[in-house]
């Protein structure tokens, strides 16, 4: 038997069934709708009118039970946009003891866009984030993620968590990679919300840290807030770059918590976006990992 999905209410999602085996499902009150056997990537090759065809298409609803949702990734590479809210710039400044090059980069025509991730690097709902074990100040980042397909049309939207170094980015600005690019340094879910469905315009976005029965930090912001538009963000992303499998980019954080606070292994970091759902992920620190006696050079 086949339904017709309401295309309203039906998200995108990666599933890992009893078998083991991850494909892309509907996903829709808790209940999946079988796409077939195609994959994210596969998904993201298509134009948006046959995404819309195929979801309307879906097949008959299976309980949740059973499946595990993954991480909405599959072979795409995340960026991250910088420097997009006034509180981010703020934050900068504070951690860097300097407006510059900060306040240049947010009155200018061009972004600060950066690599976040590789797939493998990303987490997702329920799977442990990570803080550097050679970092002293560590704060999640709460972020509207844009999801786009191999020609930059945009997909649909997620929750992201670009995960940050304070205290090695605030050494010195050309330590920015190494603070936001480490294993566990990304988390995206719960499930992608299709873009014909979903206005990112004025979206509550609200960060939790739970530390046992406590929440040592909790704040809002919106996207209303957010000085760039996507399409100016996605324009230069797009600039010199190919996306053979698409791409996520997180478009900046308005919510940064203060130097009195940092992660600790064991937290919850709770994320919610107006629309998108939340995001759970625990904390733990990543251990320093030795290379191979005889790799290393004598």
């Amino acid at each position: 038997m086949r339904i017709t999905c309401a295309l309203k209410t039906v998200q995108i999602g990666r599933a890992e069934g009893p078998q083991g085996h991850a494909v892309a499902v509907g996903v829709d009150a808790g209940r999946l709708f079988s796409l077939g056997e195609i994959t994210l990537d596969e998904l993201f090759q298509l134009p948006i009118g046959a995404v819309k065809t195929l979801l309307d298409g879906a097949a008959s609803a299976t309980p949740l039970d059973g499946f595990r949702l993954l991480k909405p990734i599959d072979l795409q590479e995340v960026w991250a946009a910088g420097v997009t809210y006034q509180r981010s710039l703020e934050a900068r400044v504070e951690e860097t003891m300097s407006p510059d090059p900060y306040e240049r980069v947010y009155r200018a025509a061009r972004p600060e866009l950066f690599f976040k991730a590789t797939p493998d690097r990303v987490r997702g709902p329920g799977e442990a984030v990570r803080i550097r074990a050679d970092s002293a100040w560590d704060v999640p980042e709460p972020e509207l993620a844009v999801v786009c397909t191999s020609s930059l049309e945009v997909i649909g939207y997620t929750i992201g968590n670009d995960m940050s170094s304070r205290s090695i980015e605030g050494e010195n600005t050309l330590y920015l990679p190494q603070a936001k690019v480490y294993d566990g340094s990304c988390a995206l879910g719960p499930t992608i919300v299709p873009a014909w469905t979903f206005d990112p315009r004025d979206r509550s976005i609200t960060l939790e840290v739970h530390r046992g029965d406590q929440s040592p930090f909790v704040a809002s912001t919106t996207t209303a807030a957010m000085r760039r538009t996507i399409p100016d963000l996605l324009e230069y992303l797009g600039r010199a770059n190919r996306f053979p499998h698409g791409v996520i980019l997180l478009t900046g954080t308005g919510i940064v918590p203060p130097e009195t606070f940092t992660l600790h292994p064991g937290d919850e970091v709770v994320i919610r976006i107006d629309g998108l759902g939340e995001l759970r992920n625990p904390v733990e620190r990543h251990q320093y990992m030795t290379a191979p006696a005889d790799t290393l050079m004598s």
